[in-house]
């Protein structure tokens, strides 16, 4: 009987509490391994984390070796996101304790600042948004007989990236390549060399004419200005220009007007709603538009259909429904 009461008594003392288990934010640093049973713990929070209650919380080892419930629940401290942040962050206005904002600067600007700010345990960032501020470069080399215009006034002895202009040669030489910048890596554009450029004597488009030109060789951005024969309509810029490829610039086109194929029937042309027959000439220019009405049986009555003159072409609506032209 003594043997066995010494092992009971063993037993029951034997019996301990481990390492309570804990939740994010709940301070461990004063925790032990090992717990005698009716031993009680007090549950904190660490820095950087709210009590979801006002007095700590209470734990106690049974004699089972098991904790007593804790209702302590630890929640991260925010920090505010800056305003001008907060589209970055997809719209959120705060972030938790130990988040951390990495900020980069698009290519073409230097980082002034630390490139990323830390939530601190007190609801502060660790440190300031950086700023992003434009490379310098220097000032660009004008060609050997020529100039540069810049883009915008330059002050100082420095550009920013970002900053363009035109390089000029004296006349009659061409730039072999007119426009500069600063660049991202805080370089300019290398200067053009300036050459003689000759453009080959420039030859007429179809269905128009040159209103006036000497016909020769023309040098750097000499002009020449085409025009349309009768009815045709052009399209593009009316002047083409020598450029300092030795290339003209694209010549425009002449675009054929449209005759309206039907023989009997009502078009809306002009703001006017008018009989085909009406219409003399028939001739619609390039670009035009006309509606054709159509009918709806069902309802008996017609509704307009909009069609456009493309270069000689108008095609007629599929609902329209009259006497044709011949195909010529």
């Amino acid at each position: 009987l003594t043997v066995l009461l010494f092992a009971i008594e063993i037993s029951v003392h034997s019996t301990v509490c481990g390492r309570p288990p804990v939740t994010e934010g709940i301070d461990e640093t004063t925790l032990k391994r090992v717990y005698e049973v009716g031993e009680e713990l007090t549950l904190t929070c660490e820095q950087g984390y709210l009590p979801s209650m006002p007095t700590p919380g209470r734990i106690t080892c049974t004699a089972t070796g098991e904790w007593t419930p804790s209702n302590l629940a630890c929640s991260p401290k925010m920090c505010p996101i800056p305003r001008p942040l907060q589209p970055l962050a997809r719209g959120r206005t705060e972030a938790p304790y130990k988040s951390v904002l990495n900020f980069t600067c698009d290519d073409g600007y230097v980082m002034i600042g630390a490139n990323e700010s830390r939530c601190l345990h007190d609801g502060s960032w660790s440190s300031q948004p950086p700023l992003c501020k434009a490379v310098n470069c220097p000032l660009p080399t004008p060609p050997r007989d020529g100039k540069i215009v810049h883009d915008r006034p330059v002050s100082g002895s420095n550009t920013i990236y970002g900053q363009t202009w035109t390089y000029e040669c004296n006349s009659p030489k061409a730039p072999s390549h007119e426009r500069g910048s600063c660049m991202a890596d805080g370089t300019v554009t290398e200067p053009p060399e300036c050459r003689d450029v000759s453009c080959t004597i420039p030859t007429n488009i179809k269905n128009g004419f040159i209103t006036f030109a000497v016909m020769r060789p023309h040098g750097y951005k000499e002009k020449v200005k085409y025009a349309c024969n009768e009815h045709y309509t052009l399209v593009g810029e009316p002047e083409i220009q020598c450029q300092n490829t030795g290339n003209w610039s694209s010549k425009p086109v002449c675009k054929a007007p449209c005759t309206v194929g039907i023989k009997r029937g009502r078009i809306f042309y002009n703001a006017r709603k008018i009989w085909i027959s009406d219409l003399k000439p028939n001739r619609i220019l390039h670009g035009e538009h006309v509606a054709f009405y159509c009918l709806n049986r069902a309802e008996r009555c017609g509704y307009p259909v909009a069609t456009t003159c493309n270069d000689g072409n108008l095609p007629i609506p599929e609902c329209f429904v009259g006497e044709f032209l011949p195909v010529s």
